[in-house]
């Protein structure tokens, strides 16, 4: 039996980003989930965006249709995918690269 993701960590919190969640059946595996990570210096939602690119690839090789009598199904998996991975890298993209803060005057050490 797998043992549940822990949200207190990153590698459990680009899990819950990308849906990774079900602990019986994960798409990635710890270590995949950490390179990513490392990959984009432990910024989730970097590493959640190439989690999805690389789950995507693995839909490319499936066909997105099927008919079969009446029964006609289309996947849009690899459609909202790609939407959740252009939607973190545009927060990524659109956070201020420096923040500011206010300077001590009091000339004492903090």
């Amino acid at each position: 039996m797998s043992l549940p993701y822990d949200i207190t960590t990153n590698v459990g919190k680009v899990r819950l980003i990308i849906g990774d969640t079900d602990a019986t059946d994960y798409v990635f595996s710890d270590a995949e989930i950490t390179y990513f990570l490392t990959a984009n210096s432990n910024n989730l939602n970097l590493a959640a965006a190439d989690a999805l690119e690389a789950w995507m690839a693995k839909y490319a090789t499936s066909p997105d249709s099927e008919k079969i009598g009446d029964y006609a199904y289309t996947q849009k998996i690899v459609d909202k995918m790609n939407k959740l991975k252009n939607e973190l890298r545009a927060k990524v993209e659109s956070a201020p690269a420096l923040t500011w803060a206010e300077p001590n005057l009091t000339g004492e050490n903090t």
